[in-house]
């Protein structure tokens, strides 16, 4: 995918998160919710939610997966400051890192801004609150898929065995597929916060991948 169109599939899934924004708040709005909170497409997200349940073993699995991921940004931040320390300027450190680094801010930004613009609350009250916590959309959603997809882009740059680097690419995009899966599953989610996280994960790592062909 060139820059031109990975900018306009960005943009794409931009506007579509902006619309299922829009309808989540206005269509079929109903008081399925613990103590009767509000929730768009009630009837779809009541459905699948009724249908998976509460898993908690699958709570768990994708609870890790958000651990590894901040691992991982961990690590390319420590590949930033290493460099940073080596070359005496924030210019010669890696454009990569610099972008993955704002990639995060980004990713960080957005789960501030969802915390106090509350979209959705969660269909159930979480083991360690008193009340109904944000949850459009999906955190860890949008928290995994974007580590490890960026990931899954920048690793032949930094892993010249291509064995391995075929290995961990693998694994990464394992990891998110289990997490959408996994978060949908595990019951603290409705069907649409899954849809958030994808949709702003999507645009997010076409922008990313458009800026790292610059």
């Amino acid at each position: 995918m060139n820059n031109k169109k990975s900018f306009v599939v960005s943009g794409i899934f931009a506007i579509l998160t902006v619309l299922l924004i829009i309808l989540v708040k206005t269509y079929d709005v109903a008081q399925i919710g613990p103590m009767d909170t509000s929730i768009g497409f009630s009837h779809i997200n009541g459905g699948v939610h009724d249908f998976f349940g509460v898993n908690i073993i699958w709570y768990t699995i994708t609870e890790v997966f958000g651990i590894l991921a901040l691992l991982v940004c961990a690590i390319f931040a420590l590949v930033g400051l290493i460099q940073l320390v080596q070359r005496k300027s924030v210019f010669k450190v890696d454009a990569t890192i610099i972008k993955l680094g704002c990639l995060y801010a980004v990713v960080l930004g957005l789960y501030a801004l969802f915390e106090k613009v509350i979209i959705n609350y969660r269909p159930m009250i979480m083991y360690d609150s008193l009340e109904p916590e944000a949850s459009f959309p999906s955190s860890h959603t949008m928290l995994i898929c974007v580590v490890m997809g960026s990931t899954i882009m920048v690793l032949n740059q930094y892993i010249k065995n291509k064995r391995l680097a075929s290995i961990l690419q693998v694994a990464c995009a394992i990891i998110m597929v289990i997490t959408v899966l996994g978060r949908l599953i595990c019951g603290v989610h409705w069907f649409t916060d899954i849809m958030g996280g994808i949709f702003i994960s999507i645009a997010l790592l076409s922008a990313f991948s458009g800026i790292l062909k610059k």
